[in-house]
């Protein structure tokens, strides 16, 4: 394409490989013209004229700050409300009457929002059936800031609700105008969105979770990766405890600390002889 700037087959080994080692997402071959696209703009707006120069720039940054756009522009962020929803059907039927009303529950990986909008809707509907109001908060985690900033205004287009019962829209949306709606604040004061590298060696948890939402996020891992995150999420979970991830993703019905339950849904065991 015509003003792009090019990127050489050893350029985009170098930023691939600064992009695994600091965030775990395994970029092959096939995303090279992928990364071409979606950096270029950003490069031109930093003011370099080839991929060199701005991974040296990277390389350079002791803060890590400049690792921030990066990783906007790198990860993706698709998402939309109730997606995979057997497992939104499985939580509210199966799990919710059996967890304590402490629940405490994980959306990793939560990009702009949705799934941990979708989550609060379904605590707040069993809240209104049970009689219970004492709602649990929701940690909702996420590389991109960019994507946290979307998540945190909780504004969305008319055609991102559109499939969402009419129930749910009149009780959990404020209409803005004829093409945006914004999460209501009750459904908002639920969820704590922060900024979390899931590469990190630990997590700043004090507690452990019952439910942990991570979905459609190892995907984008290699395998020692994706056993590695598995292996870190399991020692923030309590026993018994649930995971869900994407539909696309599996662990094995053998992966050490988790018993396959259906699906894409498995459960925290402890090991034998541990």
């Amino acid at each position: 394409m015509e003003g792009l700037i090019d990127i050489t087959e050893q350029e985009f080994r170098r930023i691939s490989e600064l992009v695994y080692s600091r965030f775990g997402i395994h970029l092959t071959d096939k995303k090279k013209a992928l990364v071409r696209g979606r950096l270029n703009s950003l490069i031109k707006d930093l003011g370099f004229s080839s991929f060199s120069e701005y991974y040296n720039a990277l390389i350079s940054d002791k803060t890590g700050e400049s690792l921030v756009p990066l990783i906007d522009r790198i990860s993706t962020n698709h998402t939309y409300f109730f997606r995979e929803k057997d497992h939104f059907d499985f939580l509210e039927k199966q799990i919710l009457p059996e967890v304590p009303k402490d629940l405490r529950l994980w959306c990793a990986g939560c990009a702009t929002g949705e799934e941990a909008y979708t989550l609060a809707m379904i605590l707040m509907e069993e809240a209104r059936r049970s009689g219970n109001y004492s709602l649990p908060a929701i940690l909702a985690t996420d590389i991109s800031v960019a994507a946290l900033n979307t998540a945190s205004q909780g504004i969305y287009t008319s055609e991102r609700i559109v499939q969402l019962p009419e129930s749910y829209r009149n009780r959990y949306f404020k209409f803005l105008d004829k093409e945006q709606y914004q999460i209501s604040g009750d459904l908002k004061r639920m969820i704590l969105f922060k900024r979390l590298n899931l590469m990190d060696a630990g997590y700043p948890f004090k507690r452990k979770f019952h439910i942990v939402f991570c979905r459609n996020v190892m995907i984008y891992f290699d395998t020692p990766t994706k056993m590695e995150l598995i292996k870190k999420i399991g020692k923030y979970m309590e026993e018994d405890g649930y995971l869900f991830i994407g539909h696309s993703e599996s662990l094995g019905r053998d992966t050490p600390g988790f018993k396959y339950l259906r699906p894409a849904v498995y459960k925290r065991i402890t090991e034998p002889g541990k």
